[in-house]
């Protein structure tokens, strides 16, 4: 008798018999089992579909859609201030995003925490006519929000509200942006939450990772790399705040981008009623940015940390930024390494079993170098030949070939990401402008699928051979150096030990 497929045989069964067993399945929850037994029962289906299914190569999907910029209204009040209005009517809401030119970078070297305090108390200190338990009060009861803070390249205010209610919100917007009130036990409650986060911030390896990798590519005084500690925080007191807002904080140095269901003559109306009589008490800040320059060129660099079962690894060295010529065919690198079917995954995961999680990629940025940066997470005893693979991945790309289904599938990767990037009004809107802020030109983006969509085999090894520099990988380890077996002395060179204590406050 031929012998049948597999769960083929179910059908072959009584009835009386199948109906028991997916009462059992039901019963136990065994949702796979079901799902199988509905498939070749036939249960909504065919038998011919049950029993030839497609494979995924098979399917067929339609043509992205293009991507387009939706009409938007670009102003400039008298006061300098920059407003850029969408609308879109397809729900009953409105949400604005202000943008300011300031950052964490610019504060000074022994204040490491002021622009973040800044940016969060501004908001959570209330105004001066609405404290901030009143402020928080009136924000629940209409369903809204009103957020503000400062990163490290830029500060930002945002609010969301109901069409209803969008111009009392705005109102109180304008309030927090332009009225802040500091006060004394808001202040003091930000200093201590960081001071909680600096006693912590040995407890995740991977914070640890980040932290101390970036002082080794930037290094330890660089802005893109400083350290919050107990002595910086002591250093800021309010007024420090007051004086640090009010030389960033000007309507010449704002960017304010509303979205959502209003009519643009109008809300150009409410603006200029809310912003439009905020003068400047100074002129807009010019921002030097500071040379950037890599601080380790090589080298090993470990943190033990013997309560750890797993290393945590970042291999890397100083990157470019998002204008640089060739920056589409390393975001093609990128997918060529990386993702379910990347080099990585298929060699160091998947064959040799060496990673949980393993990646690489170009990592720019818009007015600074970021970094290219490798790694992942493996076992203790598996640490010596993880970087070695990660490594021999990254030599084979500068010196080996790309075959065109990589490349093809690397490109499709990159391109179909664009969709997930204008699923909104608000992010297009924001998009243009980061564009602005940054002085990139307004159809960057087009110009980028565009390279994307002509990148050749040859493009990306170019940029691999170019760009990707052996010499100049620093290698950090964060794990237990006892059970790191065969030892880091393995790899042939001498590692450096990182000391993480946290200093106490003076």
């Amino acid at each position: 008798m031929q012998r049948l497929k597999r769960w083929q045989w179910i059908k072959t069964a009584p009835q009386q018999w199948r109906a028991s067993l997916q009462r059992k399945l039901i019963r136990y929850g065994l949702v796979m089992g079901l799902t199988m037994v509905v498939l070749v029962l036939g249960f909504g289906r065919s038998p011919a579909l049950a029993d030839t299914p497609r494979h995924y190569t098979e399917l067929e999907f339609a043509p992205l859609p293009e991507i387009q910029v939706p009409n938007y209204t670009r102003v400039e009040l008298d006061n300098g201030m920059k407003v850029f209005l969408l609308e879109d009517h397809e729900l009953p809401l409105v949400s604005g995003t202000a943008i300011f030119g300031t950052g964490d970078r610019l504060e000074p070297a022994d204040q490491v925490g002021l622009a973040d305090m800044t940016g969060e108390v501004m908001r959570s200190g209330g105004t001066i006519n609405h404290p901030a338990d009143e402020l928080n009060q009136i924000l629940e009861q209409d369903a809204a929000s009103i957020e503000t803070g400062i990163g490290g390249a830029s500060g930002s205010a945002s609010f969301g509200a109901l069409t209803k209610d969008a111009g009392e919100v705005l109102q109180l917007f304008a309030e927090v942006v332009r009225q802040p009130a500091f006060p004394q036990e808001k202040i003091d409650l930000a200093k201590s939450q960081r001071e909680g986060g600096i006693a912590r911030r040995n407890d995740d390896p991977n914070s640890i990772l980040g932290r101390e990798f970036g002082k080794l590519i930037y290094g330890e005084e660089s802005p893109y790399a400083r350290t919050l500690e107990y002595s910086t925080l002591d250093n800021i007191a309010r007024e420090d705040m007051v004086a640090f807002y009010d030389r960033y904080i000007q309507p010449n140095n704002m960017m304010l981008g509303i979205v959502g269901d209003f009519d643009t003559r109008e809300m150009r109306s409410l603006i200029e009623e809310t912003f439009g009589d905020w003068q400047a008490t100074q002129p807009a800040p010019t921002v030097e940015l500071p040379p950037v320059e890599q601080a380790q060129v090589g080298g090993l660099f470990v943190v033990d940390q013997p309560q750890l079962t797993q290393s945590s690894i970042r291999i890397g060295h100083l990157g470019g930024q998002l204008n640089d010529p060739n920056y589409a065919s390393l975001s093609v690198m990128n997918e060529v390494m990386n993702g379910l079917g990347g080099r990585l995954v298929n060699e160091v995961r998947s064959r040799q079993g060496l990673a949980y999680v393993v990646y690489a990629f170009w990592s720019a940025r818009y007015d600074y170098p970021g970094i290219f940066v490798a790694g992942g997470q493996t076992r203790s005893e598996a640490t010596v030949p993880f970087i070695q693979a990660v490594k021999a991945e990254i030599e084979t790309l500068r010196t080996g070939s790309i075959t065109d289904e990589e490349l093809n599938r690397a490109q499709d990767s990159v391109l179909n990401s664009f969709v997930f990037s204008f699923e909104r009004p608000s992010q297009i809107l924001s998009r243009v402008m980061n564009y602005e802020y940054y002085g990139y030109p307004e159809d960057f983006i087009f110009q980028y699928q565009q390279a994307i969509a002509d990148t050749t085999t040859e493009d990306v090894l170019n940029a691999a051979r170019t760009y990707l520099d052996p010499s100049k990988l620093v290698t950090l380890v964060v794990g237990n150096v006892a059970e790191i077996d065969p030892p880091l002395s393995s790899l042939g060179m001498e590692s450096t030990p990182i000391d993480v204590t946290i200093p106490p406050r003076g």
